[in-house]
């Protein structure tokens, strides 16, 4: 190696932007054979202006105890969590359980996280997939985000003011529950998400289960507030990705299996797939008509929403869609195709004529831009473009609305504004507010598969990679590598003025109402009273906790007994959580300041058994623990 390409190795980046080093170098190449110009001040801030002014406004760093502008809400994928990140910074700031076990804050374990888990408490694993926050006239209102569970059928919310998962429901008559949205206007009246796989419409296996004439998918409507399901639609096909429109009128979702085929060959096999629209107005009607079935033995109102219903229309696409977008201008549906390297534009203001048979199911088509191999996800920005991660290709390939509808009307005009490499086979991807009236323009995150090369290697498993592009400019720039475990599927992105988060919980929150009224009940003012309650083998120990000590240094159990412990933190301080840890028994959970928490557990270990606080919370932190004594 050369000094010189030492030099190069040092000082160039990949940004293209210029290095003190460099400029230098180019100053004293252009004064060779003259005198050497002093380098000024003022020179080095018209280089950086000019510099700044070649990458945009945005910047991708956030130093040291500035703040980020957006949140982001990663799903877990198969961790079954929800995360939290910085945008730009890619910093992750939270974890949030929710159809996994968690054992640094005792979801799954804790008394309260069971009441919330319901009927899947005994659910120890989950596949979260998308994470969508509720809405408010189409814009982010920082209430609630919402999550499936793809592999148990489940869909939770999360309360956004504490960061916890404070509702779950298991959706009957359906399996592997995918493609979740919210309803955008008037507000987040309704969840939406679809029924992937079919199977029996009467699933008890009695029937034949070889007969797939009785299988269907259903659209699965979710009373946002209730976290029950208000009505389920039945459809030809199955269902994969969902939206909603700007309207409080229609939703849509894709489907790659009209076929109702069994393996992958039947999936395939026909050229066209469809899209099905949705028109809440007379779903709701037929409803409250009564026009509906039940299954199953649950009270759930299923609508006839097959080929031929006056609640749906069809509308043929090419094979196997899989991502189904609506532009923030309100204006259309975008189905991406997958198997086709194209994208179908719908246009929504024709809906209304579709449903009063005015016009073709195709006729709703206004656009099929052809823009790569495996189209998958589309986002919007504020200027009329949209941004589509290409699986095969690796790419993003950005191109402008408009001028897709003007060259599917024949005119000769170029669609494509910029194609950029990702790293490697994008699936989802999310401008800054793209999914809301506020789409901003200025970042895209592409949620990439597989990292390969791009980090150092770590065993077989390897991590994802999530992306930041920077797109406030003409040009996408990729300005962020980030490695993600185990598999973030789907992202959203909110402006951090959106967001009201608590540093403090209340006492009259409900996720511990319950566990406040047993106290109650017991005679126990849980913010004074250090008591051991017995009722035979059942035994409740109730403690206070103010760092660095418990209320109760010690309390006395016999072997075998139901043992609940229930703590309250009276710490005011913000982020001072305390951790209650019982030792060999399996038994950690978090207290956050001013909150209550319980967890039941079997006393099965005789003698001397140490409890502690397993969050760090005081200096003495070391010595806030005390005893349980087992009599054996």
């Amino acid at each position: 190696m050369t000094n010189n390409d030492k030099d190069k190795t040092v000082t160039t980046e990949e940004t293209g932007g210029l290095s003190r080093r460099s400029f230098l170098g180019a100053g004293a190449l252009a004064g060779a054979g003259a005198a050497a110009v002093p380098m000024t001040a003022a020179m080095f801030a018209s280089a950086a202006k000019a510099q700044a002014a070649e990458a945009g406004n945005n910047k991708a760093f956030i130093h040291p105890g500035d703040l980020d502008e957006y949140y982001g809400f990663w799903s877990g994928g198969h961790s079954g969590e929800v995360r939290i990140l910085g945008i730009p910074s890619m910093r992750e700031l939270m974890r949030i359980p929710v159809f996994n076990v968690d054992s640094a804050t005792g979801w799954g374990l804790t008394n309260e996280s069971k009441r919330i888990k319901g009927d899947s408490a005994h659910l120890l694993a989950g596949d979260s997939h998308h994470p969508h926050m509720s809405m408010q006239d189409g814009r982010y209102d920082g209430k609630y985000v919402f999550i499936n569970d793809k592999a148990n059928t489940r869909v939770a919310r999360i309360r956004c003011d504490v960061m916890k998962t404070d509702k779950m429901l298991t959706v009957p008559n359906v399996q592997a529950i995918h493609g979740l949205r919210v309803q955008k206007v008037p507000y987040t009246k309704y969840v939406i998400c679809n029924g992937e796989f079919e199977v029996p419409i009467v699933n008890d296996g009695k029937a034949s289960l070889e007969d797939v004439s009785t299988y269907r998918s259903l659209f699965n409507v979710i009373d946002a507030e209730t976290m029950e399901v208000a009505f389920q639609v039945m459809v030809d096909g199955n269902l994969d990705n969902t939206d909603a429109d700007y309207d409080g009128k229609y939703f849509a979702s894709t489907c790659y299996n009209s076929e109702m085929g069994m393996t992958l060959g039947e999936m395939i096999a026909a050229e066209r797939d469809h899209v099905v629209v949705f028109s809440l107005e007379r779903c709701e009607a037929a409803v409250k008509a009564g026009k509906f079935k039940t299954y199953n033995g649950n009270n759930v109102p299923v609508l006839d929403g097959t080929k031929g219903s006056d609640l749906t229309r069809y509308i043929p696409v090419p094979k196997s869609p899989h991502g189904m977008n609506t532009s923030p201008s309100g204006k259309y549906f975008v189905a991406n195709g997958k198997l086709s390297p194209t994208v179908s534009v719908i246009a929504i203001d024709k809906l209304d004529d579709l449903f009063a048979d005015k016009i073709k199911p195709r006729d709703a088509i206004v656009a099929e831009p052809e823009l790569g191999l495996g189209p998958l996800h589309t986002a919007f920005d504020n200027k009329g473009n949209a941004y589509t991660t290409l699986f095969l290709d690796s790419q993003i390939a950005k191109w402008n609305v408009e001028d897709a509808i003007a060259a599917y009307q024949g005119k000769k005009v170029n669609y494509i504004r910029q194609k950029l490499d990702v790293h490697y086979q994008p699936g989802h991807n999310h401008t800054s507010a793209g999914e809301t009236r506020d789409a901003d323009g200025k970042w895209l995150i592409s949620l990439c598969k597989f990292s390969k090369d791009r980090f150092l290697p770590v065993g077989p498993l390897r991590p994802e990679n999530d992306q930041l592009i920077d797109i406030s400019g003409d040009e996408m720039k990729l300005v962020h590598d980030g490695p993600t475990y185990a598999e973030p599927h789907d992202c959203m992105i909110v402006h951090r003025s959106k967001m009201k988060p608590n540093k403090l919980w209340t006492r009259d929150d409900p996720i511990f109402a319950e566990t406040v009224a047993m106290a109650k009940k017991d005679g126990v003012d849980l913010e004074y009273d250090n008591k051991v309650i017995r009722e035979g083998k059942k035994v409740r120990v109730y403690m206070t906790s103010v760092a660095p000590n418990f209320g109760l240094t010690e309390f006395k159990v016999k072997l075998g007994d139901e043992v609940t412990v229930i703590v309250t933190n009276l710490d005011e301080v913000e982020d001072v959580t305390h951790g209650f840890c019982m030792t060999n028994h399996g038994v950690q959970m978090e207290i956050g300041p001013k909150a209550t928490s319980s967890i039941t557990f079997v006393a099965n270990q005789p003698g001397v058994q140490w409890y502690y606080c397993n969050w760090f919370c005081h200096a003495l932190h070391m010595e806030m623990r005390g005893r349980m004594l087992v009599e054996a």
